[in-house]
Formats: C-alpha cells, structure tokens, sequence
C-alpha cells in the first residue's frame, strides 16, 4: 500500500482546469471552491471541460516543447535525433532512464495525474448544472479524456495508482494500492465504452472528441494487449461507418490551411493563432533552425524507391525554396553540415507550413498536432487482422489503400505473403507513414522488439562508435524518484531502477 501524495499536489492543477474565469484562483477558501463558487451553472461546465483539454497543451520538459509535441517522440526511436534533447530521448538513448529523468520521463507521469484528478472532480460535480444531452455529452468527453491519460501512464509505467474519486473528497493520510497494467486497461477499455456510448456519431472538427475518436483509441488500447479479434472489429466498425477517408493530399494532414478541413483527421492538439500558438517559439523554428528532431540515415533506407512520402516528409541535399527549404540568402540550399543540418540525418518538412521563410525567434504558427489519423485506423485493422486470421484479402486492402491514396500511389503487396511476412510488411508501412509523428517508439514496445531494434542501434553512421542503449527495464518506465520519495516506504520503484 502507500500514500499517493502526488494527488495532493495536484489539487492545483485541478484548479487551472476552470482558470478561464478571472478571479477562479483569488477565491478562498480553495477547498470549497467546487461547492460554494464554480459549478453553479451551464457556462462553469463549458469552462471546466475546455480546461479538460487544456491539459494537452501541458508543458513536456526542453525549451519549446510541449508535452504532446508528437515529433519529440520520435528521439526516442531509430527515427529521430534531437540536437537540444527535446522530450528527453537523445539521453534516454544515450545515458538512460533513471528515475531522476526529467523530461517525459517525469512529465508524463505529473501532467497525466493532473489531468485525472481535473477530470474525476468534472465527473463528480458536472450533473449539478447539465442534464440530458448535454450531460451525456460532456460526460463523455471527460470519460474519453481519463482514459487517454490511463492509457498513457499503462504504457509507458505499467503499473500504477487508479484513482476515480472526486480530489475534493478523498481522504489523503488514506493509502491506495498500485494497481496492474491489466487493471488499468480494464479501467481505459471501461471509460472508453462508456465515451462511445455518449459521443455524437460526427466527424472530428472543432478539437473535441467524437465517437469515433473514442473507438480508435480503444483499437489502440485493444492492440496493446494483443486482444486482436477484438481490435479488428472495431477498427472494422469504424471503417464501415463511412465518416472518414484518406486525405488525397497526405502533406496537408500536418500544417494550417489543410489540417482544418482534413477527413483524415480524428484527434489532434488544436492551435490558433493569435491566442494558442506553439510554446516559446513556432514548432518550425525546432525543427528547421534547432536541429530538434532530425531524421536517421536508418529511416531513410527505409523507404521504397519512389515512395513520395520521403520528400514529403524530410528533405535531401540541394533541396531549395522550390521544393519548400525554408531559407534563403547564405542557406538557400539544403547543405548537410550547414546551420540547421547534421551530417548524417535529415531536416524534417512533415508540420513545415509551405512557404514559411527563414523561420526563427519572432516566427508564429499554429499547426495542430495530430494523435490520430483515419491511416492508423486502416493500419491497426490490418495488424489486428493479420495476427487473428492471417493475411486475408481485408488486409490487403487496408494496406494498399493507405499506400495507393493520391499523390502518394505507391503499388499494392505482392499477393502470396505469408502471416509473417505480412506482418513485417504492415511494419515497414506503419514505419513510412508515420514517420515523425511519433508512433514508431511506442510501436517498438508493444511489439516486443525495442531491445532488438534500439539496443547498440547507431543513429549517425558517420559516427558508428556512438551506439544508443536499451535496457529490458525500460519496458516500464520508472516511477520519478520525486514521486518515489513522498511516498516512502509505501511506494515501490518498478523493477531494474
């Protein structure tokens, strides 16, 4: 048993959920606040769920990184390198996790527990001001919400605290026990049935989740725990409902104008300027100027002569304003070794609004995030698919169409693939498409072949003694040592730290 005192602290950031209203946090006394002054009438609810989604723009550790910046991800993987660390995956690569890591390594872990205690006060207090739809509606957003941050904090610790209980109530000299893995996804795969029931049946537009946003993030969960059977249906439901399609204009999925009329898109982290823009400095300036995330010769061998999709997302030397390299004057041309480029990886275009020239500290944009794409629904169904009945004409279908959308056309599989070789070729596809978006560490994983993959792996082969490390502990992360000290003797460190 321990004490879970991180709840305790948190209380404050419970409070920011509903900090739109001027004076919220003058108010005393702050125990009472849920009582005596907010939830007292419609618009305290509309307040309240937009700081739900606040918690998506939560600070990730690393100058100008937010904690859902997904490209940070990738410098965790064989994908990515990170001039400035950001997220804190060149040193998980190079030095190691420790539970003195900062970065995501500490931040995942504080920002989501945050994020669940605003949501559980929402669930406790909401039906004081909503009935009806409404109510069911916004329910559902908060449902679908704690089972996003449980499914973040299943991954990447494995085992740990399930609160559901209203922050205000909860009696903090009790103890809570750790739950399992298993336990925690039996709670995601709960609030995420309880989302789809309550969600509308429409297209993802205006940042809230929908239910089809709900579904594809239970395929998510489902594939995590191999339950493939399951994990195909309902990717299949989503695919059969009809209300989303691949965007002929794959580039367009990741910058501003295209992202906000984007069938593809299910969930993002929305910005918009001039009131959210990215943190400190516009996302093109980390990646361009910064060298914060740049790709690996081992990405780059990845891709099939003539996938499209590699000038789409990086670019190659002697690249110029005519094939989108931002700069002019002495930089006009891509030149690896020169300002904003390595010798040895590759500047990221993927999230570069075209036309953006020299980007640098003053330069603004607002291009969304995005978590989830109508792709990755096609993508899992293939995967869940093929482990459960082997390489059906379904799976081929899935695959060769994501391959064959327009502006991208690249030819169907070969017929004839056994189970396994399709297995590696729906990895390779997952590889490409999406590349920099954050998928390929977490995909590592739960695949079971990050050791394989990332132990001894060399990012950079102008510089083949400089090797990344991977150890079997890694599978959970270690629960940060602050977290660790508060909480002594009760709570346990995960195993290998």
């Amino acid at each position: 048993m321990k004490k879970f005192i991180l709840y305790t602290q948190i209380i404050t950031g419970l409070l920011l959920a509903g900090s739109c209203k001027k004076g919220f946090l003058d108010r005393t006394p702050q125990d009472a606040l849920s009582t005596t002054v907010f939830w007292k009438n419609e618009a305290d609810a509309d307040l309240a769920l937009t700081g739900l989604y606040n918690y998506l723009y939560a600070g990730g550790g690393g100058y100008a990184t937010s904690q859902y910046q997904v490209v940070a991800w990738d410098n965790f993987s064989d994908d990515s390198y990170g001039q400035y660390n950001y997220g804190g995956g060149t040193t998980a690569l190079t030095a190691g996790i420790t539970p003195q890591s900062g970065d995501y390594v500490y931040n995942y872990y504080a920002n989501n527990y945050k994020a669940i205690a605003a949501i559980n006060s929402f669930l406790a207090n909401v039906d004081k001001v909503l009935t009806g739809d409404k109510l069911a509606r916004y329910k559902g957003e908060a449902y679908f919400l704690r089972a996003f941050n449980y499914l973040w904090l299943a991954q990447l610790y494995g085992n740990v605290v399930i609160i559901t209980d209203d922050p205000f109530s909860v009696d903090f000299k009790s103890t809570k026990a750790k739950s399992t893995k298993a336990e925690v996804m039996q709670l995601v795969e709960s609030d995420l049935d309880l989302a789809i029931a309550s969600l509308p049946a429409t297209t993802y537009a205006d940042g809230h989740a929908v239910k089809a946003t709900a579904q594809g993030y239970k395929v998510r969960a489902l594939l995590l725990q191999q339950k493939w059977p399951e994990a195909a249906a309902l990717a299949k439901q989503i695919i059969d409902d009809g209300l989303y399609s691949l965007n002929p204009d794959y580039g367009a999925n990741f910058y501003k104008p295209g992202q906000s009329s984007s069938k593809e898109i299910m969930f993002s982290v929305k910005y918009q300027l001039p009131n959210v823009q990215h943190q400190d400095v516009a996302l093109a300036v980390s990646l361009q100027r910064w060298k914060g995330e740049l790709g690996t010769q081992d990405l780059i061998d990845e891709y099939e002569a003539g996938d499209p999709r590699k000038t789409m997302t990086f670019f190659f030397p002697g690249d110029t304003q005519e094939d989108g390299w931002p700069f002019t004057g002495d930089l006009a041309v891509a030149t690896p070794g020169k300002d904003s480029w390595i010798n040895g990886y590759y500047c990221v275009k993927k999230w570069l609004t075209p036309g953006l020239v020299n980007p640098d500290y003053g330069a603004l944009d607002d291009n969304d995030y995005v978590l989830l794409r109508y792709a990755d629904i096609k993508m899992m169904y293939a995967e869940a698919q093929n482990e459960a009945a082997g390489p059906d004409a379904t799976v081929y279908t899935q695959v060769n169409e994501v391959r064959a959308r327009p502006g991208v056309s690249m030819p169907a599989l070969p017929a004839g693939l056994t189970k396994d070789q399709m297995r590696e070729r729906i990895r390779h596809e997952r590889r490409v498409e999406f590349a920099m978006e954050g998928l390929r560490y977490h995909d590592l994983r739960r695949w079971g072949i990050a050791k394989e993959k990332l132990d001894g792996f060399v990012p950079n082969p102008l510089f083949p003694a400089i090797k990344t490390k991977y150890e079997d502990n890694y599978e959970f992360w270690p629960i940060p040592q602050t977290e660790i000290d508060r909480n002594q003797p009760d709570l346990v460190q995960n195993p290998g730290y």
